[in-house]
């Protein structure tokens, strides 16, 4: 979650030696002072070469900037070994209340009119300018993750120095679909995963503690989290109620103003530095953070000059080679392509006067097809919505059906819940995001609408929404959506899939029981898509009630979940609605005109 840790996995990926750092650039510790008087912990890092002035690329993360010290040199600077080569003055700061740094660290610190992470970065760059030297008076910024959220909140009101920012799967609303929450439902694992390992440190400045894995006590993580019970019995098995970072995520489960006063999004306006914004269509983290910043800059600051990449990754992948995710093979290195053909130029441009790269306006990868396309806007002006309605014997075609009464039912039992892997993990397991469903097709529990074989390619282009009509014997209940591309062999590749907790269905503020047995209807938006379903492969729709442990399991009783007593925990019966006035279906962007099936 996050990218915990991220840095080191940067260093890992790159080419070079902490020696061959030492001999080009020389490292400076610093405590640099904001408005209020708060000190933040700074390494910087100054190329020797003297013979020009340098660019500053910053860094600011809650993850800690090791190696500490000033005879202590990192393996590897920068995005790339590319950027060090080039050379820039790096710098990576420890954000307000972590690790070195002083002052209290808040979760997606609000804007309070006073400090907040953009004075923070403001406050940065006007002491860097004054202090580290031979800069030449320009600055970049960039971070993947968290440090990307950081990045977002930099160019807000930004230092005028400031002239380029990346964020790279940028956290940016954590119930709104990024971490936390997705449409209501919890992420269990990759949050009990994330806040096992991030605690608060204590009130004075702390070096990093060394790592500890969490032992879960078994392989299978499917189990554990059964085992568990109700999500707050964590606090008291696992947390021992000393992490309220952990206790704040899962007391909030509406969209209360404790998660509406962190949503960075609406404070996106009048941005004045070029915006690169990049993430990966199956980033399992932030790959909502990632397309929601986009869309914001674009709609709420329209002069801006923003850009907007997004490859075939997984979190961050892109510092990698991205060449495979799971069982599929993208053809190349895609993150070297991303890197030094994108990513280099474009703050070699802003910073240091290069050449335009002459960017579009979106460089998107095309899965299924496996190539990079170049856009003049996302999603393409060529794409037009199409419905996909489900049909009986479970069909799914472009016309509403014709039946005056249909559905289909399946009984969700919350002993027994629909696994999200194949086999037993104890991680998250990102590659879920593509991974083959044929696992879960043949279970009771799990209704499945397709296509027949397709006449040709059809390359969907954005969001992917879905509109079910339900009724369920319980008073909630959770609906999960899947888009699957079907094989010739029989492979079944997920392509995009989301939850929904059914009693946030008219609103995430308040949310309502549903009545025993009434049809009521369930609309959400699913992240964009862009991917090439190929001639002869199928298009395919499940639909389930459960995805564990990625989410919390749903007790189907109208109650605060996390809560929830082993006796609420109770069988539903559910019903997808497909016919008349209630017809299910899922609403795709084609690109271009070719017919979705003969």
């Amino acid at each position: 979650m996050r990218l915990f840790l991220w840095l080191p996995l940067a260093l890992l990926l790159n080419p070079g030696s902490g020696s061959d750092i030492r001999a080009h650039y020389q490292k400076y510790e610093f405590r640099i002072p904001m408005r209020d008087g708060v000190r933040l912990f700074t390494a910087v890092y100054v190329p020797k070469d003297t013979q020009e002035k340098y660019p500053i690329l910053l860094t600011r993360t809650p993850y800690g900037v090791a190696p500490y010290g000033p005879d202590a040199y990192p393996e590897h600077l920068g995005p790339s070994q590319k950027f060090a080569d080039d050379k820039f003055i790096f710098v990576y700061q420890d954000v307000r209340g972590r690790y070195m740094s002083e002052g209290e660290w808040v979760e997606m610190r609000p804007e309070t009119g006073n400090t907040d992470e953009s004075t923070d970065t403001y406050d940065t760059i006007e002491w860097l300018l004054k202090n580290v030297p031979n800069n030449n008076g320009k600055v970049g910024l960039w971070g993947v993750s968290y440090p990307g959220f950081h990045a977002s909140a930099g160019m807000i009101n930004a230092h005028p120095a400031l002239v380029a920012v990346s964020p790279q799967a940028p956290v940016s609303d954590l119930y709104m679909g990024d971490d936390a929450y997705h449409n209501g439902a919890f992420f269990l694992a990759a949050n009990f995963d994330f806040y096992i390992a991030f605690f608060n440190k204590q009130k004075n400045p702390t070096l990093p503690p060394p790592e500890k894995k969490f032992n879960f006590g078994t392989k299978d993580r499917y189990q554990f989290f059964l085992h568990m019970g109700s999500v707050a019995n964590s606090n008291k098995l696992y947390f021992n109620n000393s992490n309220p970072y952990w206790t704040d995520v899962i007391e909030h489960t509406n969209y209360d103003s404790f998660w509406q006063a962190r949503d960075i999004l609406p404070r996106l306006r009048d941005i004045k530095p070029a915006v690169l914004v990049v993430g990966g269509w199956f980033d399992a983290e932030d790959l909502s953070g990632t397309l929601k910043t986009y869309r914001a800059v674009q709609s709420q600051s329209p002069g801006t000059s923003e850009n907007f990449v997004m490859g075939p990754w997984c979190h961050g992948c892109w510092q990698g080679k991205g060449e495979k995710l799971g069982d599929l093979d993208f053809g190349s290195n895609t993150g070297e392509f991303f890197r030094d053909e994108i990513e280099l130029p474009f703050f070699r441009h802003y910073l240091k006067n290069a050449p335009d790269p002459g960017l579009p306006k979106a460089y998107v990868f095309e899965t299924g097809k496996n190539i990079w396309r170049r856009q003049d806007a996302w999603p393409p002006a060529d794409s037009h919505p199409k419905r996909l309605y489900f049909e009986s014997q479970g069909r799914l075609g472009t016309n509403p059906p014709v039946e005056k009464t249909g559905f289909d039912e399946y009984i969700s039992d919350p002993a027994n819940p629909v696994p999200f892997f194949d086999k037993p993990t104890v991680t998250m397991a990102r590659t879920y995001m593509d991974a083959d469903q044929r696992f879960v097709e043949h279970r009771p529990d799990v209704v499945t609408y397709r296509t027949e074989p397709l006449s040709g390619d059809v390359t969907l282009a954005g969001p992917v929404s879905s509109t079910l009509f339900v009724s369920t014997t319980g008073t909630d209940s959770d609906f999960v959506v899947k888009l699957i591309d079907v094989y010739p062999d029989g492979y079944e590749q997920l392509v995009r899939g989301e939850p929904f907790r059914g009693k946030f269905r008219r609103s995430f503020e308040q949310p309502e029981p549903f009545k025993p047995g009434e049809v009521q209807s369930i609309h959400m938006t699913m992240p964009d898509i862009y991917h090439c379903f190929q001639t002869g492969h199928r298009v395919m729709v499940e639909v389930q009630s459960s995805w564990f442990p990625l989410t919390d399991r749903n007790p189907q009783t109208f109650t605060f979940i996390p809560d929830a007593n082993p006796a609420q925990y109770v069988k539903a019966t559910e019903r997808i609605y497909r016919s008349g006035s209630a017809a299910s279906f899922l609403e795709v962007n084609v690109e271009g005109e070719t017919a979705l099936w003969p």
